[in-house]
């Protein structure tokens, strides 16, 4: 049977079938976490493209004060990877692999 359901993270109305009770679970279940991953993902993209415009930033005034402005997003961006991380958004290496590529983008500015 049909079942219809107001999203309540995107706001869209998803028409999806499911023959049992915990079919209909999995759905909802899934929905959460496509969400919540997503919400991590997105959230570091965006925190990264802030941090190389700090960093931009810093590299054409050399102000000590920009640094320090790069360094506090940069430890804000650790700590979004390191909760996806935990929450298995990230694998492991792949968080690692991204802190380490800011860190020494940082390292050479």
């Amino acid at each position: 049977s049909f079942l219809t359901i107001k999203s309540n993270f995107t706001g869209l109305t998803n028409i999806f079938m499911a023959n049992n009770k915990s079919g209909k679970k999995r759905i909802l279940i899934n929905e959460r976490n496509r969400v919540e991953n997503r919400y991590y993902k997105s959230s570091v993209r965006t925190l990264t493209k802030m941090f190389l415009k700090d960093l931009e930033v810093y590299q054409t005034s050399q102000d000590p004060n920009d640094k320090t402005t790069a360094q506090n997003r940069l430890s804000s961006v650790y700590s979004l990877i390191d909760k996806g991380t935990k929450r298995n958004v990230f694998p492991k290496n792949t968080a690692a692999r991204k802190k380490s590529k800011l860190a020494a983008q940082l390292k050479i500015a």
